[in-house]
């Protein structure tokens, strides 16, 4: 899971912000804190893991920028997404001065809460899945070229949301594994034309690889496997 720290000091909005986190498969919040020390407190703790800070600017005791050189001071790989109501040019200025992965205008939609989260869960992965990086790669990366997930509520015509995320399930605990069309059908259940429908459409939006086989008959199999730095993606329809 994805440790989340919330700082604001509006109860209402951080209760929000927990809520709206808890929407979002893959995301928990890990807590939250009303002001700086406290944020500090959380992030000096030893045994408490935090991948990302949703963060406040406009605080009743702080400024919730002063918290970024803080974590750049003591060499905290924290990610940071700024969400205030503050739209001045300095302040953003500022922000993305330090870093910041995104930010967020108050009042916002849950959409654009979402895209925030998980297009810097699926940046964090292409960071990850890697050891060397093409160009493509760091255009992906640096521009956000990547691809995103299609809404698993909108599939093409003959595709299920259960079906593909059964698929998608076991293919997450054999990341390391290629496979064939067969060998997932009788490991899921399902008819090995259902799995290639499946298998078909999840190469041709760049979650699989496909390489073809040609065995001692000349007949041709067709083997998958995860394409690493997309597991973020895949994850989305787990």
């Amino acid at each position: 899971m994805i440790n989340v720290l919330v700082v604001d000091d509006d109860a209402m909005v951080a209760e929000l912000n927990r809520t709206y986190i808890s929407q979002i498969p893959g995301f928990i919040c890990c807590g939250s804190a009303s002001t700086l020390k406290q944020a500090q407190e959380y992030i000096s703790t030893p045994d408490q893991k935090i991948d990302l800070i949703l963060l406040d600017v406009y605080m009743q005791q702080d400024n919730g920028l002063s918290l970024l050189p803080i974590l750049r001071e003591n060499n905290k790989t924290i990610d940071v997404i700024v969400i205030s109501s503050a739209s001045d040019f300095g302040t953003i200025q500022k922000s993305l001065h330090y870093g910041v992965v995104d930010y967020l205008i108050k009042p916002f939609q849950f959409s654009r809460f979402e895209e925030a989260l998980t297009h810097w869960r699926d940046k964090r992965a292409l960071i990850g899945g890697q050891k060397h990086y093409q160009q493509a790669d760091l255009d992906r990366l640096l521009h956000g070229s990547y691809p995103s997930a299609p809404d698993p509520d909108h599939l093409p015509k003959g595709l299920t949301p259960q079906t593909l995320r059964t698929i998608c399930q076991w293919i997450d605990s054999h990341q390391q594994d290629e496979f064939s069309t067969d060998e997932l059908a009788v490991s899921v259940n399902i008819s090995r034309v259902s799995c290639r429908k499946y298998l078909i459409w999840l190469d041709k939006i760049d979650i699989l690889y496909t390489r073809i086989h040609y065995g001692v008959a000349g007949r041709p199999v067709y083997r998958y496997r995860l394409q690493s730095e997309h597991a973020g993606l895949l994850k989305q329809f787990c």
